[in-house]
């Protein structure tokens, strides 16, 4: 059943960890055997002389279906396909919010088109390794499509980070979607991205950053991000509708277009989606029809060719100022005795969703890294409990370093909160630890911390 197109027309901050393969990519992957009567087909040369023709990575297999056979990591794989294809595509990634898999299915149910699936598989077996998401962009007629992938990929973390950086540093442009993050946590969240370009290798040359929230604050921390490199980074006004960001990227798009066909390198035009004639109202997808095609309505494209449908408004977004918080003298407390615990080198309160810290004690790490980097094991933790069907409470964690330990754990009373805490390992007794929070958990559950 498709998705409301509610859902593929707003930004949604809530951070969600990435889905793991279903039951569905099992019952396409049983389809395509049933269709080639073998588990694993192997690209004959015809295949892959059309496919090296036409710059694309992967063999088509469905109307939407695509398939890599791999024999090593899929990160290499796709490296190798990039090396050997030089496909010429736009990657979209998300920092700070999860938008980029809504805007591909927006631009997909507004142009009439499918989101395309890219499965990487183990050779000979046909067991998924990863899925990556991509649409095909509106060209001339005539000129090859242009795919638009996003890095939220489904896969082991690892291979989802590996695969990420690789669709950035290959893309002809990169869209990064940038969302309401503190300023300490907006300058933590652009460092991974700051040192990929900075390591290389990243031949990727055109950076674009749209801010759902704090452009200016996004502007003057955007500009440190390509130092040294040959990368121009681009940063746009606010942007608080769909329709916006992808009028930012068409029009960048066909700038940088403009800029190489002097240097004979020919790219696609891109245009606005314009999505086929409605169904009559008696068709039994009328209703899809009816209100998802002006999803990325732009000014650009003629009114008569545009279906005349209302273009649902997004919700307000929070300004790059945070909003005052109330104060919670029971959490304060409770932030203060566990700076006091012996052994305790720093610790943090933080939201999950949007890594804001609440509440800090102790010395270095700071706040900012250990929300940012408790967010991410959190959402590991999570994600991995998932994939082994372990259930999905809260992760409850210890982690033992040579000289410390780390502790992960939800705030009880506290929705939306969790605790990072780093611990001397030499004066620290961490049975003695985790049940003096334990009896700090009873306190906070009592709304009497004090």
């Amino acid at each position: 059943m498709p998705k409301p197109i509610h859902e593929m027309s707003t930004w949604d901050a809530s951070a969600q960890p990435s889905r793991a393969f279903d039951d569905q990519d099992e019952e396409a992957w049983e389809a395509t055997r049933a269709q080639t009567g073998m588990a694993t087909q192997v690209m004959r040369d015809r295949d892959d002389v059309q496919a090296q023709a036409q710059r694309h990575v992967g063999r088509q297999v469905g109307p939407s279906q695509w398939e890599l056979f791999t024999v090593i990591d899929p990160a290499e794989a796709l490296q190798q396909q990039f090396d050997v294809v030089q496909p010429e595509y736009i990657a979209l990634h998300d920092i700070g919010t999860l938008s980029s898999r809504r805007m591909l299915a927006g631009l997909a149910v507004a142009a009439g088109r499918p989101v395309h699936q890219l499965h990487i598989r183990r050779q000979g077996l046909g067991m998924p390794l990863a899925r990556l998401e991509f649409v095909e962009l509106p060209t001339d007629a005539g000129q090859p499509p242009l795919r638009l992938y996003t890095t939220e990929i489904d896969a082991d973390t690892q291979q989802r980070k590996r695969l990420s950086r690789l669709l950035l540093a290959h893309s002809r442009l990169a869209v990064v979607i940038v969302g309401d993050l503190p300023p300490h946590a907006l300058a933590t969240a652009l460092l991974p991205l700051h040192d990929a370009i900075k390591e290389g290798p990243w031949r990727n040359r055109e950076l674009l950053m749209l801010p759902l929230a704090g452009a200016s604050a996004l502007a003057s921390q955007a500009g440190h991000l390509a130092i040294g490199s040959e990368v121009q980074v681009r940063t746009t006004p606010l942007v608080t509708r769909p329709a916006e960001a992808w009028n930012y990227l068409r029009g960048t798009w066909n700038k940088v277009r403009g800029q190489l066909s002097d240097q004979a390198i020919h790219l696609p035009q891109i245009h606005d989606p314009v999505a086929p004639p409605a169904a009559p109202a008696t068709a039994p997808n009328a209703e899809r029809s009816t209100d998802a095609s002006a999803l990325l309505q732009s000014t650009a494209t003629p009114a008569a060719a545009r279906p005349q449908l209302p273009m649902q408004p997004m919700p307000a977004v929070r300004t790059g100022v945070p909003a005052a918080v109330p104060v919670d003298p029971a959490l304060a407390t409770y932030v203060r005795k566990c700076g006091e615990l012996k052994g305790m080198v720093s610790c943090c309160v933080f939201e999950l969703a949007s890594q804001r810290t609440v509440g800090h004690a102790g010395t270095r790490p700071g706040p900012a890294a250990l929300a940012s980097q408790g967010a991410t094991l959190m959402a590991s933790l999570a994600e991995a409990a998932h994939a082994l069907n372990l259930g999905d409470a809260a992760p409850d964690a210890a982690i033992t370093l040579a000289r410390h330990h780390q502790l992960l754990r939800a705030v009880p009373g506290r929705p939306g909160l969790a605790l990072h805490a780093v611990l001397d390992r030499g004066l620290t007794n961490l049975t003695l630890v985790r049940l003096q929070l334990q009896r700090l958990d009873l306190l906070l559950e009592d709304g009497d911390a004090g």
